[in-house]
């Protein structure tokens, strides 16, 4: 294996720890997708190999609006977890984004160009969660798009739907919240913030 440090491996960059942030972040980034709006299971990032892990199924019907993923090379921690009032801390994973095209993307596990436009702040068990919103770079439709405030109600309100029923059990309690929809100048903050929370954790 040579001098390569764990978790990484030889061949295959690891999507989180190998690859950069984006072209120019906080405000263009690149985003790793592990899933689509046509996935029924949940799919995540394993942390020690870097591939993509069947987390679970969806509980509910919905599918996830946008294309959803990670921001490479951020960590949520005890910055992240500081932007959010009513978070204890940050969860400890990287930034999550959800990415929206005019396009149909159906292929998990590739890497794009995204454009950050706002975010949720999502605490889920107490540990902050946010979710950042951007479109895909060069979009036909959504290009032109600057700030979360210039998409339609209706698509912010399913993404908000999505997050705070996702996790939904029958006959247990949910502990997931949405306490704000955010611009594009607080996401490029929280983005920020990760980026720092990930030097801490992981070194630069």
């Amino acid at each position: 294996m040579g001098n390569f440090p764990p978790p990484f491996y030889r061949w295959r960059p690891h999507p989180w720890h190998g690859l950069e942030v984006g072209p120019n972040p906080p405000s263009l980034v690149h985003a790793y997708i592990e899933i689509t709006p046509f996935d029924h299971v949940k799919y995540e990032i394993d942390k020690k190999t870097g591939y993509l892990r069947v987390d679970r199924p969806q509980r509910t019907s919905s599918h996830p609006p946008t294309l959803y993923g990670f921001v490479p090379r951020t960590y949520c921690g005890h910055r992240i977890g500081g932007l959010s009032p009513k978070a204890e801390k940050g969860d400890g994973d990287p930034m999550d984004i959800c990415v929206l095209t005019e396009r149909n993307v159906d292929k998990a596990e590739v890497i794009l160009n995204a454009r950050v436009i706002g975010g949720m702040q999502m605490v889920d068990g107490g540990e902050a969660d946010d979710k950042i919103i951007a479109v895909l770079d060069n979009d036909e439709f959504y290009g032109e798009i600057q700030n979360v405030s210039e998409l339609p109600a209706v698509l912010v309100e399913r993404l908000r739907h999505y997050f705070l029923t996702y996790k939904l059990v029958p006959g247990k309690e949910n502990k997931v919240s949405i306490e704000e929809i955010y611009g594009r100048e607080q996401a490029e903050k929280v983005i920020r913030a990760s980026m720092e929370d990930y030097v801490d954790e992981y070194g630069g």
